[in-house]
């Protein structure tokens, strides 16, 4: 595991978008496994700037997203469906057919999740897996729990997950209880992940994965036993290292 702190948010995604332009110039049909949030943000911003500027090249880029809320339109402004198109697909060279997010809305929500992590093995697997973290240690949407889950799964989501995302809602009563999420296993196949976090509301989250036992009360402990793991930081979320 590698840590590399940063004093802001923007020099977080600024890091982790470089990263992800040297594995696509490196490898011009890479398989890049996406995530959400308001973390991921700066480096979507990013990496827009690189496509627009003429570095990058997402023409032959094949991407995988970790989740979505189940039973949640997909255009409905809150679905990551909608967010990826916001925040990244709609501004760079990549071909609509190449991305896939999980369908929360599977009437055979089993045979979605198989689907899913079959689609991935038949790319290739991904070359660089981008997370955040919850403020419980989840990753993807593997909240704390008993075992680690391989495989895509469905999850039903804590009260302090539904708390969190509250303020992208009306109302608590309108947050998803559910959501699809691509499992551990599938998450530890990539062959590069960067994990993101910043603000101190991560602070206890980060100092869990780090130092604390690895254990799935605490997901994303599990990703001190990768071989290719980089935590990028700003100060605040590192606060208690």
């Amino acid at each position: 595991m590698q840590i590399h702190l940063y004093d802001s948010a923007a020099q977080v995604g600024q890091a982790a978008a470089t990263l992800i332009a040297a594995q696509i110039i490196a490898k011009p049909d890479s398989v890049l496994g996406l995530a959400t949030g308001s973390t991921p943000i700066p480096t979507y911003q990013e990496l827009i700037r690189l496509c627009k500027g003429g570095v990058l090249d997402f023409s032959r880029v094949r991407s995988f997203n970790l989740d979505e809320y189940c039973n949640l339109p997909v255009d409905h402004e809150q679905s990551y469906h909608s967010f990826m198109r916001q925040q990244l697909f709609d501004h760079i060279n990549i071909d609509p057919a190449n991305t896939r997010v999980p369908d929360g809305n599977a009437r055979d929500q089993a045979a979605e999740c198989a689907s899913y992590d079959t689609a991935i093995n038949q790319a290739g697997g991904i070359d660089i897996q981008l997370l955040g973290i919850g403020r419980n240690g989840h990753i993807g949407f593997n909240e704390p729990a008993d075992t680690f889950v391989y495989g895509c799964h469905i999850v039903n989501l804590t009260q302090s997950t539904i708390e969190a995302n509250r303020r992208f809602f009306e109302s608590e009563s309108d947050v998803p209880r559910q959501a699809i999420s691509l499992g551990i296993g599938s998450i530890m196949n990539a062959r590069r992940i960067l994990l993101l976090a910043t603000g101190a509301d991560k602070a206890e989250a980060i100092r869990a994965a780090v130092y604390g036992d690895i254990n799935p009360k605490t997901q994303a402990s599990i990703l001190r036993t990768h071989p290719n793991v980089i935590f990028l930081l700003d100060k605040a979320s590192a606060g208690l290292l």
